[in-house]
This record gives structure tokens, sequence and C-alpha cells, in this order.
């Protein structure tokens, strides 16, 4: 355990914003300048301390390693690699949705075990009111 009664062996969060842009250049085998150059462009977006300052995470720095595979490797230009990042995001909170949106059926369904499940049918009801039948 470390002296603030944590164990040491953790590894740190993923989200703790403890690096800063010259620790995670380093990290990111980048120079911090393109880091900086990341961040105007929307690539990451690190936190910002009270004096402006940016703070890295490991997610982050993650992040830049990625960017930079996506780069040199498969050779994707920026706005592209952007692109993946946003849609990248956007998978993630959709499956996380699905995974809250299941768990919460599993509980009513638990809840309410009255329920009678009905078969999917590929009919089609049209109802009419009775005057109009009539006609």
């Amino acid at each position: 355990m470390s002296d603030t009664g944590t164990p040491r062996n953790l590894p740190p969060d993923p989200d703790a914003r403890v690096y800063v842009i010259s620790v995670a250049a380093e990290l990111a085998g980048m120079h911090a300048q393109t880091l900086r150059n990341y961040d105007r462009l929307g690539l990451v977006t690190p936190h910002r301390t009270s004096g402006g300052g940016r703070r890295y995470s490991p997610r982050d720095v993650e992040l830049l390693r990625e960017v930079q595979r996506l780069s040199q490797d498969e050779g994707v230009n920026l706005a592209g690699i952007k692109r993946i990042i946003e849609l990248t995001n956007h998978v993630e909170a959709l499956q996380q949705r699905v995974t809250e949106l299941s768990t919460e059926v599993a509980q009513l369904r638990s809840a309410r075990r009255d329920l009678v499940p009905v078969p999917r049918t590929n009919a089609l009801v049209v109802w009419k009111p009775r005057h109009a039948r009539e006609s």
C-alpha cells in the first residue's frame, strides 16, 4: 500500500489527467508541438488547468499513439483520423446505451413476471373507424 492507502500495483485511472504536455509527448513518441497541433485540430482534447496548462490522461496518450499509428503506418490524413475518432466514440456510446437498455429490460422482466411475451409478426393491421367502414 502507498501512503495514501491505495495499492501500489493498480494501474492508474485511465482518465486521470496527470501528464504535462512534455511528458505526454514523450510517452506518445512525438514532439510537444505536435500535441498542441492535435489539440488545435480537435483530435485530442486534454484537460486544462486553471492556468491554461494542458494535462493528459493515460487514455489521451493511448489515443495519441493511435493517431500516430493511423497517420504513419496506415497513411490516413488528419481529417480522416478525426472522423475515425468521432465514429469510434459514437459506437462506444451506442454500445454503452445498448448495455444500459438491456439491463433495464432484464430488470423490468424480472419485476413483471406476469407479462406474456408477444411474438413479432410481419402482419399489418389497419384500423378504420366505423363510420369509414359503412360508406
